[in-house]
């Protein structure tokens, strides 16, 4: 694993117990210039993920809890007069940070809901004719619980396309339960991070040398395939977009990134492919009574797609 990777994750681990493939998963939309969309019941460590990912790099990190009276300007933020001045003067909202935990996203009003991915694509607020630039880089990740739905407004499947991936923490197992104990025992489990492990410019320069990690035609092929097989299938009401090929593409040469590669291998979009695409299609009647979810019929589809020679 690349060594700046493995201190980022190290630093991540001091915090999180036994959840090393979320924080790598995490690390790699970071990589993407991705938003992360967490769903989980609650407890099992969301906000200190990302709080961790935010110590660890030295970033700004806010946090909103999203309920149906948030309104727009609480996120994107707002213009009021000076007093003194006599000028109108811009007031940060939630968005102007590196790390934002967007909690329970799906108790917003669907107002709220389109402003925060409004930052979140255009990675800038426009207020009164004003242009307000986000940090970089610029992180959000939402929170959703998938179990309780009473007082919640579903998320649009166009919205839910913006998120770069979708993940699950899930329980932990007893062993790893009982290093929590462990460590809650005298303190909050976050204290452990003293100083940063690495520092917003470095983030940006790793973000940078992604982006030239080579890309074979067959591995573009086989991309396109595989999302391609989702349009033309009885198992799939709605399958996915070209944003759904690009991120695939952006995520599949993140992993080739940490695992110390300068060219995305088939397997690195296997890695990458179920946390990417599964939450981007829905599946039909038949394919619910097939497959069940959207990650059981993404591995499906990996199964049986032919893979290039490389």
């Amino acid at each position: 694993m690349n060594s700046k990777i493995q201190t980022l994750a190290d630093s991540i681990g001091k915090v999180i117990v036994g959840k090393d493939d979320t924080v790598i998963r995490l690390i790699a939309a970071l990589l993407c210039e991705g938003h992360v969309l967490l769903e989980d019941v609650p407890g099992v460590g969301k906000t200190q993920m990302i709080t961790a990912l935010s110590r660890s790099i030295g970033g700004k990190f806010n946090r909103i809890q999203l309920t149906p009276d948030v309104m727009p300007s609480d996120i994107a933020g707002f213009t009021m007069l000076d007093g003194k001045s006599g000028e109108f003067i811009y007031r940060d909202g939630a968005v102007m940070c590196n790390f934002l935990l967007a909690d329970e996203i799906n108790r917003a009003s669907p107002k709220v809901q389109s402003a925060l991915l409004e930052a979140m694509e255009e990675r800038q607020i426009s207020l009164d004719g004003e242009t307000h630039k986000l940090p970089q880089p610029f992180l959000v990740m939402a929170t959703q619980n998938p179990v309780e739905t009473y007082g919640t407004f579903h998320l649009p499947e166009a919205q839910m396309d913006r998120f770069f991936m979708k993940l699950s923490m899930g329980y932990p197992v007893p062993e790893e339960e009982m290093k929590i104990l462990d460590r809650t025992e005298h303190h909050n489990p976050i204290n452990n991070i003293t100083e940063p492990a690495m520092h917003v410019e470095d983030i940006l320069t790793m973000q940078e040398e992604v982006r030239s990690v080579r890309v074979s035609e067959q591995v573009k092929r086989y991309i396109v395939d595989l999302v391609g097989t989702t349009r033309n299938d009885r198992n799939a009401t709605l399958g996915i977009s070209p944003r759904g090929s690009i991120a695939l593409y952006k995520a599949a040469k993140a992993f080739a990134y940490i695992y110390e590669r300068e060219y995305v291998t088939p397997d690195d979009v296997k890695t990458a492919a179920v946390s990417v695409l599964a939450h981007r299609v829905i599946l039909s009647p038949q394919g619910k009574s097939e497959f069940g979810t959207g990650e059981s019929y993404i591995r499906h589809i990996i199964e049986n797609a032919p893979v290039p020679a490389m």
